[in-house]
């Protein structure tokens, strides 16, 4: 899969010559597979086509979707590209050492994330990734176009080299995305039944566990192992309910 597999996920993008751009950027390094959510424009439209010259293809085999998790649906890694500081433990990257790390594992599905061109990605949003690049620019002018964006990472993406050494099994049973999320979902849920979360705090205390468990780079059997105990809790709790 490797370079030519890897998903660019533009979220919400609203200028249609920035998509075809996009799909045009995105043939000039190898890369086919474009999935636009909730796009706010038309993406085969007259403009987006005409800046798209011999790309029109990728365009007219875009997937939309629309909602971030179904774009990354099947995914086992996942970057997102961000202009903005946060008080995160995670810390942003530069896109030319980070980014070589979504094609390490050539048959698994991997996605690089991009917001909308007036204000990015939202915090929940940046949830679903597990890794930040921030595109070193002058501080004198940061503001970057997102199809020049694009090109920047799709050259980075390009320069890699896939070591001569196969990945340790361990390093190929990476959890799915959609997986985490089903787990994610299942714990937000156990939490406030519980008394832990409240739920006008639970948006930014599930923000910190999924930053916790991004930085593990579960694995399906561990993924299995930890849904299986919030299960049994859930039993538990339901079982001492009916005694009582």
């Amino acid at each position: 899969m490797g370079l030519a597999g890897l998903r660019i996920v533009l979220v919400e993008p609203a200028g249609p010559m920035n998509v075809g751009s996009i799909a045009r950027v995105m043939k000039n390094f190898g890369l086919h597979n474009l999935v636009l959510v909730n796009p706010q424009c038309d993406p085969v439209g007259e403009e987006a086509l005409k800046m798209a010259v011999h790309a029109k293809e990728i365009l007219e085999s875009a997937v939309l979707v629309t909602t971030l998790p179904e774009a990354l649906q099947g995914c086992v890694r996942a970057i997102a590209t961000t202009a903005r500081v946060r008080d995160w433990e995670t810390p942003l990257e530069n896109p030319r050492t980070a980014l070589p790390w979504l094609l390490e594992l050539p048959e698994s599905p991997a996605a690089l994330i991009f917001g909308r061109e007036d204000r990015g990605l939202s915090n929940e949003e940046l949830n679903y990734a597990q890794r930040f690049v921030r595109i070193p620019t002058s501080d004198n002018y940061s503001a970057l176009n997102l199809a020049s964006a694009v090109a920047i990472c799709c050259h980075e993406l390009a320069q890699y080299t896939a070591p001569p050494t196969t990945p340790p099994p361990s390093q190929t049973e990476l959890a799915s995305l959609d997986l985490v999320e089903i787990y994610y979902q299942e714990l937000e849920s156990l939490l406030l039944d519980i008394g832990y979360l409240y739920p006008h705090t639970a948006l930014t205390r599930m923000a910190k566990f999924r930053q916790l468990y991004n930085r593990a780079h579960l694995q399906t059997k561990e993924v299995a192992m930890l849904l299986g105990i919030l299960r049994q809790i859930e039993w538990a709790l339901k079982s001492q309910d009916k005694n009582l």
